[in-house]
Order: structure tokens, then C-alpha cells, then sequence
């Protein structure tokens, strides 16, 4: 596997998504900032949450390469869990969360996992797939408090926080190895292109993530939001700047 990926922050704000890599695995967490006046009963940052979690994930990955992705996030919720010290009132539905989108070569078997609204998008034979968890974008309203009640709730969606049960809400898949040509894991802050502005379909975004580089795909997505931003769109939910984060895998053959 040959991986590349950039990640960079909104204008003006700390990157709160976070990308690690390894010989045949790849992940990506987008931390879902709160709003400023929401307590989310925690003393630690969205970014403190996604490093950990990420930390424990990668340290899964690597060292138990045979189980299966959810009960490594699972793992990886129960730890992050721990690091709190019990300091932080975790039963909060607004404590610190992150989606998490995981791919990973095992033998003959590609297989991955989806949590939130992280796309996946992979090339089998030529033929583009994307694996998109849409659940937080069928929620009926958007206000603090319907997305508060929604959050890691079977009607509504579902987040790696504090509950280690959301890891078997994700969505899961494998298919056989030698199908697969590329793939790419996006926070919704990079799949923007063509989720929320339109410029490309999923095969567009994998095409130019594969021939432009992941640099160049969020620079086009930067030009993207300030076009948008100057045309006076409005949108249902999401930022008009957003962390970003792009990774390109290519199989060899």
C-alpha cells in the first residue's frame, strides 16, 4: 500500500481532525466541535479526545492486526474512557466525540469501517464506491438540542466518544484485495467538494485526490467555501470553513 495525506486546520482555528497511517492501514477522526455555549461537562478538548482516541486506535491496529475493526474501536472508546481519570461527567451527550473512518489490508481482504460522517470512497475494478454514513444528515433539525437527543441514539446517529457500544453502530464491509485499486478516506471537511458544493461526483473526487494530490484537493475545497461564502449561500447545517483532511491509498498491480 502506498498512503498519502494532508490535513489542515479552518481558517483560524486548531485542527481538530486527525490522520494516522501504517504498513497496511489507514484512519482518519474529524473531532465534532461544540458550540460556545454548550458544557460538555468535560475538562479535556475535542483535540485531547481525537489524539487519544487515534492513539489508541493506531496501538490496536498494530498490535492485534486479526480482530475485528468495531471491537478495536470498541477497545479504543473503553481507553480513551479511562485517560478521563474520572474527572469528567461522561454521561454528558455532549462530552467530546469524533467520527472515525478505518481501512485496513488484512491478507487477501481489504476491510474498513465508517462512524459518522467520514467518507470512504473506494475504486474496485474501476468501479467507484462510496461508503458514506449519512445518518447525522437525515436528522430533522439541527439545533442544539435535537442533535444533543439524536447523538448515540438509534434514531438518530451515532459518535466514538464515550459509550464503546457506538463502535457496532458503524458501518463495516470487506472485499477481496485483489479487486482493489485506490481508495480514499476523507473528513467531511475535504469530501465538501462534491457533498456539499457540487463540483464532482465520488469518482471527480477520487480522480483528482489520485492526480492532484491531497494538497491540491484542499486548496480546491478552500476555493471552493470562499466561492460559496461570496455567492451568500446558505446551508442547512455545516461550517462555511472546515477542518480538512484527505488520504490517498494505491494498491499495488
Amino acid at each position: 500500500m502506498q498512503i498519502s495525506y494532508a490535513t489542515q486546520a479552518a481558517p483560524g482555528e486548531r485542527n481538530e481532525d486527525y490522520v494516522v497511517a501504517g504498513p497496511s492501514w489507514a484512519l482518519v477522526l474529524d473531532g465534532a466541535t461544540a458550540a460556545p455555549e454548550v458544557d460538555s461537562g468535560c475538562v479535556h478538548s475535542v483535540s485531547w479526545l481525537v489524539r487519544n482516541l487515534a492513539g489508541a486506535l493506531a496501538a490496536g491496529l498494530a498490535g492485534e492486526p486479526d480482530r475485528e475493526l468495531p471491537a478495536l474501536l470498541a477497545e479504543a472508546i473503553k481507553s480513551t474512557r479511562a485517560a478521563h481519570a474520572g474527572r469528567c461527567d461522561l454521561t454528558n451527550p455532549d462530552s467530546p466525540s469524533a467520527t472515525v473512518t478505518m481501512l485496513r489490508r488484512r491478507e487477501d481482504e481489504i476491510d474498513w469501517l465508517v462512524l459518522a460522517d467520514s467518507p470512504l470512497v473506494l475504486d474496485v475494478g474501476g468501479q467507484v464506491r462510496a461508503v458514506v454514513d449519512d445518518r447525522v444528515a437525515r436528522l430533522p433539525s439541527y439545533t442544539t438540542e435535537a442533535v444533543r437527543a439524536a447523538r448515540n441514539d438509534p434514531a438518530g446517529f451515532w459518535v466514538a466518544g464515550a459509550r464503546p457500544e457506538a463502535a457496532y453502530e458503524a458501518l463495516t464491509g470487506a472485499v477481496p484485495a485483489a479487486g482493489v485499486r485506490r481508495a480514499a478516506l476523507f473528513t467531511d471537511g475535504a469530501s465538501r467538494l462534491a457533498e456539499r458544493f457540487g463540483r464532482t461526483d465520488w469518482t471527480g473526487l477520487l480522480d483528482q485526490l489520485a492526480a492532484a494530490g491531497p494538497v491540491e484537493l484542499i486548496r480546491r475545497t478552500r476555493a471552493a467555501e470562499r466561492a460559496d461564502i461570496e455567492a451568500g449561500r446558505v446551508h442547512a447545517r455545516g461550517k462555511p470553513h472546515d477542518d480538512a483532511t484527505a488520504v490517498l491509498v494505491v494498491f499495488p498491480g
